[in-house]
């Protein structure tokens, strides 16, 4: 891995953003085509920084999502993919499977919906009773479940690791510390004007995460989409106490709301992480109350699309809100899934933060969203499920760039 500070001038392919889905199209474009040059530019000092190296390690099996949208594809799809990936090369994972509880008879009506969801998705799900339930997590509350057996944990650093190991093999070059600053688009070419120097290259896929709505700005290629930074805070069951988790425990969504609720998932190393709940950042790489950035804020008063969202879901976003400042009421969450958990049972752990493409009216996008201008190729929306995507997507990246 390089940090080149004179850079060779010219590439075949210059992907921006060393997270998950830039390393996985580089290294699916070098496999496509041996001997090309490939050349990721990562503001950073390392790779998956951000949203890759603090997900939960889960390899979704699609059950969420709408029938027929990329998600729900490229899911059922890349839960396969990754799995595979992760097998031949002897990295860390399990398929373990899942529950999404019904705490109550009143969310049983929504809990057949998701499973009707999961039949139209193609994702195998069975229902089962609480004394079912009691048998795979002992210590968890509800009165009906769906167990997916198809999900799964995975360790994506070690994925991700592989990813560069293979690109460097193929000839491909990681420049670290490289922020891209300007993009001009040519009839055969865009230039890349980068804080390290500049790069002609014939194609260009912009994988910037939290800051892709950014670099897509410099062509003219946002298409109305702006990045809100949501931050997902956890908590980790102390070790003593996780016994109380076997696998993951997921409850029924809110159809209201456009995040999942906390849940209690395992890692591949065996710890429990209990959240997360969505509050909004104030800072694209906002991890904590006080990461403030100025530009940020304007940018979210000036936002009339989040000022239209926060008069639809405020009663919800203070709830998030009032977990993220009170311990006891995040405690009281859990509590819903699994009553034994204690407020002196969880410990902070590191929190992420989501990129979430809004449209001008405030629309949260649901789907992935992909944008091609002359020669580049963006990727606006990229939130869950895209870890496991990540090898599918890159698959429909590069078709992109090959016409």
């Amino acid at each position: 891995m390089t940090s080149a500070r004179s850079p060779s001038a010219r590439a075949d392919l210059a992907v921006v953003g060393a997270g998950i889905i830039g390393l996985a199209t580089a290294h699916r474009y070098l496999a496509d085509h041996p001997g090309r040059r490939v050349v990721i530019l990562e503001a950073e000092d390392r790779p998956a920084m951000h949203q890759t190296g603090r997900n939960s390690g889960v390899l979704h099996s699609g059950v969420y999502y709408r029938p027929g949208s990329a998600k729900a594809e490229l899911a059922v799809a890349g839960r396969s993919s990754m799995v595979e990936f992760a097998r031949q090369r002897g990295i860390a994972h399990e398929v373990c499977g899942k529950v999404i509880v019904a705490v109550d008879s009143s969310e049983q009506e929504r809990l057949a919906a998701l499973a009707e969801r999961a039949a139209s998705n193609g994702v195998p799900a069975e229902f089962i009773d609480a004394r079912r339930l009691a048998e795979l997590e002992p210590y968890c509350a509800g009165v009906e479940a769906l167990l997916i057996r198809g999900t799964g944990i995975v360790d994506y650093g070690a994925v991700c690791d592989a990813l560069i190991g293979e690109i460097e093999a193929a000839g491909g070059e990681m420049r670290m510390g490289t922020a891209v600053v300007g993009l001009s688009e040519g009839a055969d070419s865009v230039r890349v004007t980068t804080t390290t120097g500049e790069l002609v290259a014939k194609s260009l896929v912009n994988c910037a995460g939290l800051r892709c709505d950014q670099v897509a700005a410099l062509v003219g290629a946002r298409g109305g989409y702006r990045i809100v930074p949501f931050r997902g805070e956890y908590y980790e069951l102390v070790p003593e106490r996780s016994h109380l988790v076997n696998n993951l425990i997921y409850p029924v969504p809110d159809p209201s709301f456009p995040f999942l609720g906390v849940h209690l998932t395992r890692m591949i190393d065996g710890t429990i992480h209990a959240g997360p709940n969505a509050v909004l950042a104030l800072s694209r790489e906002g991890y904590r109350w006080s990461d403030i950035s100025g530009a940020q804020l304007r940018e979210h008063v000036t936002n009339r699309g989040l000022w239209r969202l926060a008069r639809r879901y405020w009663r919800t976003g203070a709830g998030e809100v009032w977990r993220s400042l009170n311990k006891t009421a995040f405690t009281r969450a859990l509590q819903r899934l699994v009553p034994d958990i204690e407020s002196s049972d969880l410990v902070r752990s590191a929190a992420g933060v989501r990129a979430q493409a809004m449209d001008p009216d405030g629309e949260l996008e649901d789907d992935f969203a992909v944008a091609t201008a002359g020669r580049s190729t963006h990727v606006l929306n990229a939130p869950s499920p895209a870890a496991t995507s990540s090898l599918e997507i890159a698959k429909m990246i590069v078709k992109r760039i090959d016409g």
